[in-house]
């Protein structure tokens, strides 16, 4: 096959398949849902609570910003002592964990202040 058909076939095929993934996911979804209510259960109590706890929004952005600022630094040190990829890779590692290390912090301090 030619690069070029390649190319054109692969974003088509990999849609088709997360549509089809996306559908099939759904039905057994309900599908389990329609065998808790056939044994008398409350489907309700099997729900998943969906948007109750910002923390992995918090974590990805602080993570994202890390890593966009360990690229600028690294960017930086690459023009001043031509480090070529170390300063990428060390800096995006070093504050991409400094921003992990922020989310962690600020969520300690809302678990303490609603214990409180």
């Amino acid at each position: 096959m030619e690069v070029a058909a390649l190319g054109v076939l692969l974003p088509i095929i990999i849609s088709l398949g997360a549509f089809v993934m996306i559908v099939y996911i759904r039905k057994f979804e309900n599908m389990e849902r329609m065998s808790i209510i056939e044994k008398g259960l409350n489907p309700d109590f099997f729900k998943r609570d969906r948007g109750g706890n910002p923390s992995p929004v918090l974590r990805w952005a602080l993570l994202l910003i890390g890593a966009g600022l360990g690229l600028l630094v690294g960017y930086f040190l690459d023009e001043a002592y031509r480090m070529d990829d170390v300063a990428y890779f060390s800096m995006l590692m070093v504050f991409g964990g400094i921003g992990l290390m922020l989310a962690y912090i600020i969520e300690e301090k809302k678990a303490s202040k609603k214990e409180l």
